[in-house]
């Protein structure tokens, strides 16, 4: 009987503490995301597969870290950086955030754009009234209603794995790729594994788990559930990602190898394999965008007035923290404006906003690494020596991945037209 009360009590802890860590890795997967996995599929087939393990331990390490920072310290990343490292690094490093992170909301508001033209409906319908509906629900709610929409939203990404069966790919394949590294000389294929890096692993989430776990009130107490719904969350985005290339894997590659252009032309080379899996793809896209739309802004509000020390959070009126509100509803405005922009290069503004991910994660990173290191901070709750190498190899290899997607996006290479460049 203790020992069902007490697994009872485990469950009910898990579930209360169920969100920050879960809703970060879910929404990884926004219309960035989409693109770079379903590129992968349409031209490589099942081949990239086998990178999604090393992702998910990389993803799972940079997660976890600042999840126990935010549950030691109870403050947020930016409040962090500021406080050891000094306002004016504080101020240069959430200009760079700002300018990465409004990148990647233009290019969701761009997803949704492109899922609804495929019902047909006109973005200049489908982006302000998304932009309205994502305005409201932080505006409006609290951080508890808004968390748990947050939540729901990420029910839809089944619909990857639905569509992904509808296709009937070659299962047996696919099995094979993921547990067999394959690596090429191709420079298409090696851009096409930075990218998937790049988009997997993105700045922003660590700013937003942190301050997300920090204005729950999560605390060291119930870290250990954190932990546990931190690493659930970044295995279940990679499982997501992973249906997303099954998907186009089957239903274009093994017809053809060729790049996309969007999201939504994966979703349309879906259609002569019934109406069912179409459908869930572009439902898929369009929730996802919606998710990330939402999400984007709120990380970056809460990233860039932590670090400037303002008010934030959305349990605050917009009284108690205009600074938070006012940033939170330009982004949307701004972010939604720019797709409305006559012949609005999306495709550009998708790989553009993976770009910058990639350049500026492992920076965070190097400032992630050495706070969670402080003893004065951290006490009893620092990197173990096998820890720290984990995490010191993960900011090497992001750090010569990084150099290499720049590289590749200045000087693209000639044998193939590579996903990260847009001619």
């Amino acid at each position: 009987m203790n020992t069902v009360r007490r697994a009872r009590g485990r469950l009910l802890t898990f579930f209360a503490v169920l969100g920050p860590g879960f809703i970060t890795a879910m929404v990884d997967n926004d219309a960035g995301g989409i693109f770079t996995y379903s590129e992968a599929g349409a031209r490589w087939g099942y081949m990239p597969l086998w990178t999604l393990l090393p992702i998910t331990l990389l993803l799972i390490v940079v997660q976890e870290m600042c999840a126990r920072m935010g549950a030691v310290t109870g403050k947020g990343l930016s409040d962090l950086i500021r406080e050891e490292f000094g306002l004016r690094t504080t101020v240069l490093l959430m200009g760079l955030l700002l300018v990465v992170n409004f990148a990647n909301i233009a290019a969701n508001f761009a997803g949704i754009a492109g899922a609804m033209e495929l019902l047909p409906v006109s973005r200049y319908v489908s982006v302000p009234l998304g932009a309205l509906l994502i305005w409201g629900l932080v505006v409006k709610g609290t951080y508890q209603s808004v968390e748990k929409v947050f939540l729901a939203a990420s029910a839809f990404y089944v619909a990857y794995l639905v569509s992904a069966v509808l296709v009937d790919p070659d299962w047996s394949a696919a099995m094979r790729s993921t547990v067999a590294p394959v690596l090429k000389k191709d420079p298409g294929y090696i851009a096409m594994i930075i990218g998937m890096v790049g988009t997997s692993v993105a700045p922003w989430m660590q700013f937003y788990l942190q301050a997300a776990i920090v204005e729950k009130g999560i605390d060291v107490k119930q870290y250990r559930d954190t932990r546990v719904e931190v690493i659930l969350g970044c295995v279940l985005m990679a499982v997501v990602a992973f249906f997303i290339i099954v998907a186009c894997a089957g239903a274009i590659w093994e017809h053809g190898p060729r790049s996309i252009q969007s999201p939504e032309e994966a979703a349309q080379a879906l259609h002569p394999l019934g109406p069912y899996a179409y459908a869930l793809f572009a439902g898929g896209l369009l929730f996802s965008s919606l998710f990330a739309a939402s999400i984007l802004p709120l990380s970056t509000a809460y990233s860039v007035c932590e670090g400037l020390g303002l008010e934030s959070g959305v349990d605050h009126d917009f009284d108690e923290a205009p600074s938070f509100y006012w940033m939170y509803t330009l982004l949307i405005v701004f972010g939604a404006g720019v797709v409305l922009i006559p012949d609005f290069p999306v495709v550009r503004m998708i790989l553009f906003s993976q770009v910058l991910n990639g350049i500026l994660l492992p920076v965070v990173m190097i400032f992630i690494v050495k706070l969670v290191n402080r003893s004065d901070l951290m006490h009893g709750w620092t990197n173990g020596p096998l820890y720290n190498l984990v995490a010191g190899v993960a900011v090497t290899i992001m750090i010569g991945l990084s150099l290499l997607l720049a590289v590749f996006s200045v000087f693209p290479p000639s044998e193939a037209a590579s996903v990260l460049y847009v001619p």
